[in-house]
C-alpha cells in the first residue's frame, strides 16, 4: 500500500494526515510533542467554535478524528530524514520507518529559556504567540523576553492592544530601530512569579517589573533541519514550499507553522490540506 510518513502533531499534520487516510494511503504520524497548540490556554478565533476553546482541546479532537480515520499515530522523536531506495526513511527513538513521501509539519521552534517560572505560569501569562493572545491583554502591562527581529515583531503586534510593553533582553544590548513606545530593560531576568498567574519578572538585581503577562520570543520562527539535509530550500529555518506544499526535493511536503507566514491554527489546518493532496497526486503518480 503506499504511503506517507507526517512528520509533527499539530494540526497541520493531523490536517494532512486527515486527507491522506481518506485516499487510502497508509499514514503514519510521529510527533513528540502538541507543539506550541499544546501550550495555549485560550482559542476564540479558529472557526467552528462557539465558547473558548484550549489547545489541548483542539489538539486532542484532532488526534481522535485523525485516528478513527485510521491513520497510525506514533509519539517519538524524529532524529533524521534519509533517502531509502524507494522514498525516505525515517528515523525515531521508536525505530525506523519508511514512506514513499514525507510531510514536515513540526512547526516553529519556540525556545524556552532556563528562567524560573516559565513553564509554571504557561497558560497562566506566560505566551509564545503574541497575535494569538494579544487579545487577552487589552489595557494590561506585559514584557516581551527575547531580543532580535522575532522579539521585536512580538511587541510591535502588542503595543496597539497592551497599556505597556517592555522588552527584556537578559544582558542583550538594546536592539536597534526599537518601535516607538517600546520600552527595554537589559538586565538579566531571575524568575516570573506570581500566585495563580503572572504577576510580576523579577530581575537577578532583586527588582521586580510588575506585569500580566510574558511572551516568550527567543530563536526564530521556523525550523528546516530535515529539509536543509535532504536538499530542498531553506530561508533561516523555513522550509520553502509551493502553495500545495511541495518543497524542490521530489516527494517532500512542507506545511505549518515550519513554512512561516501566519503562525495561526487556521492556516497550519489550510497547509496540511494542501500538502496531504499534494502527497496523495504525487504518490498515485508515482
Amino acid at each position: 500500500m503506499p504511503s506517507v510518513l507526517i512528520i509533527g502533531g499539530g494540526p497541520a499534520g493531523l490536517s494532512a494526515a486527515i486527507y491522506t487516510v481518506r485516499a487510502g494511503l497508509q499514514t503514519t504520524v510521529v510527533y513528540k510533542d502538541g507543539g506550541a497548540l499544546e501550550k495555549t490556554n485560550k482559542i476564540e478565533n479558529y472557526f467552528g467554535f462557539a465558547d473558548v476553546i484550549t489547545g489541548p482541546g483542539l489538539l486532542a479532537l484532532g488526534r481522535a478524528q485523525a485516528l478513527r480515520l485510521g491513520a497510525q499515530l506514533t509519539q517519538a522523536e524524529v532524529t533524521g530524514v534519509e533517502y531509502a531506495e524507494k522514498g525516505f526513511a525515517v528515523k525515531t527513538t521508536a525505530g525506523v520507518f519508511t514512506a514513499d513521501a514525507v510531510i514536515l509539519a513540526t512547526g516553529a521552534p519556540r525556545a524556552t529559556p532556563p528562567i524560573a517560572g516559565v513553564r509554571e505560569f504557561e497558560g497562566r501569562g506566560v505566551s509564545y504567540c503574541a497575535i494569538c493572545d494579544a487579545f487577552f491583554y487589552r489595557g494590561k502591562a506585559v514584557a516581551v523576553l527575547g531580543e532580535g527581529e522575532y522579539a521585536i515583531e512580538e511587541a510591535r503586534t502588542l503595543l496597539p492592544v497592551a497599556a505597556s510593553v517592555t522588552l527584556l533582553t537578559g544582558g542583550a544590548p538594546v536592539p536597534d530601530d526599537l518601535p516607538e513606545g517600546l520600552r527595554v530593560d537589559t538586565r538579566a531576568v531571575a524568575a516570573i512569579e506570581g500566585e495563580d498567574k503572572v504577576a510580576r519578572v523579577t530581575f537577578a538585581d532583586g527588582d521586580a517589573l510588575p506585569v500580566d503577562g510574558v511572551f516568550i520570543a527567543y530563536g526564530t520562527a521556523g525550523s528546516g533541519d530535515f529539509a536543509r539535509k535532504l536538499g530542498a530550500q531553506v530561508d533561516g529555518n523555513r522550509i520553502q514550499a509551493g502553495a500545495d506544499g511541495a518543497t524542490a526535493v521530489p516527494g517532500l511536503f512542507a506545511a505549518g507553522d515550519c513554512t512561516g507566514g501566519l503562525l495561526q491554527v487556521a492556516k497550519a489546518v489550510s497547509d496540511g490540506a494542501q500538502a496531504g493532496l499534494a502527497a496523495i497526486q504525487f504518490v498515485r503518480k508515482g
